[in-house]
């Protein structure tokens, strides 16, 4: 690489997070690669995160901004433009890094320098920081759009990105306060190569007022971002992959609602996804338990 060691913009924005967000900046403060810097943007909080953030800002890598509730999605943007790094992290400020997440993510462009976004797993864990599971489902490296088809297996808080992909593409949809992550992989991954780090690199917190946290409200903003972009793409993939994608996304959407017993949409999703691609055991497999719960 020309500079051994690259600038790295973090970007955190916040809402109301005060009890939570001493840990999160401290994790990027323990960071063992250390030329980075740290922005954070408070998204109009209404608690004392001014205060939390204050005995920080003698640190000059630390910049704070604050801007009237305007949603996530325009916080992480301002971060994004007011950012000076090669590279681009995010940290929610309700998460946590391991110590070796910058440097592990740095060495991995130095290993793979065609990549342009790398990312890993990620710990989950409750209010109290206590683990609860590990975030290990099935990812992949290199041209990705047909895979991010079935389901958004690229955590934002485990990401290290080229800024060069921003300056492309444009940043993080404001509109969106539901998937507003999942469009901008989608987006990404019709250009750039994404390579991924199998090793935990965060810790994800899951409470209950999460927006992400309710998974109807999040497969229904997702189907529509869906199909959505493949309007707007539709060369991104082939048509079997386009049909394999949804059939895989309409089967899980219908698991998730046989579990909860809202059984007449799983039926529509179910024949959704065995119109889209019929020859894979998911849809049989999920009218088998459907038949089986109700």
């Amino acid at each position: 690489m020309e500079n051994e060691e690259p600038l790295v913009s973090v970007i955190t924005p916040t809402f109301n997070r005060s009890e939570f967000l001493r840990e999160a900046i401290d994790s990027v403060l323990a960071q063992t690669y250390e030329n980075f810097e740290l922005i954070i943007v408070d998204d109009g909080s209404t608690d004392d995160t001014k205060k939390v953030i204050e005995p920080y800002l003698t640190d000059q890598r630390i910049k704070y901004f604050y801007q009237f509730n305007q949603g996530q999605s325009v916080a992480r943007n301002k971060g994004i433009s007011e950012s000076n790094g090669a590279f681009i992290c995010f940290l929610d400020s309700d998460n946590v890094w391991f110590p070796k997440k910058l440097s592990i993510s740095i060495s991995e462009f130095d290993r793979f320098p065609e990549a342009d976004i790398v990312y890993g797993d990620g710990v989950l864990i409750d209010a109290k920081s206590e683990e609860i599971g590990k975030n290990t489902m099935k990812r992949y490296s290199g041209r990705i759009t047909h895979h991010l088809l079935k389901d958004n297996f690229v955590s934002m808080n485990t990401t290290m990105t080229r800024k060069k992909c921003f300056k492309e593409l444009g940043g993080f949809n404001e509109t969106d306060r539901v998937a507003e992550d999942y469009e901008l992989w989608l987006r990404f991954s019709t250009k750039f190569e994404f390579r991924y780090i199998p090793e935990f690199l965060s810790y994800y917190r899951v409470m209950d007022d999460q927006i992400s946290s309710d998974k109807k409200q999040r497969f229904s903003g997702n189907e529509k971002l869906l199909l959505k972009f493949l309007e707007q793409y539709p060369d991104a993939v082939t048509r079997k992959q386009r049909q394999r994608g949804l059939s895989h996304f309409y089967i899980r959407k219908a698991r998730y609602e046989i579990s909860v017993k809202s059984f007449r949409d799983s039926i529509c999703d179910i024949i959704k996804g065995i119109n889209y691609y019929p020859w894979w055991p998911g849809p049989w497999r999920a009218l088998g338990k459907l038949l089986i719960k109700r």
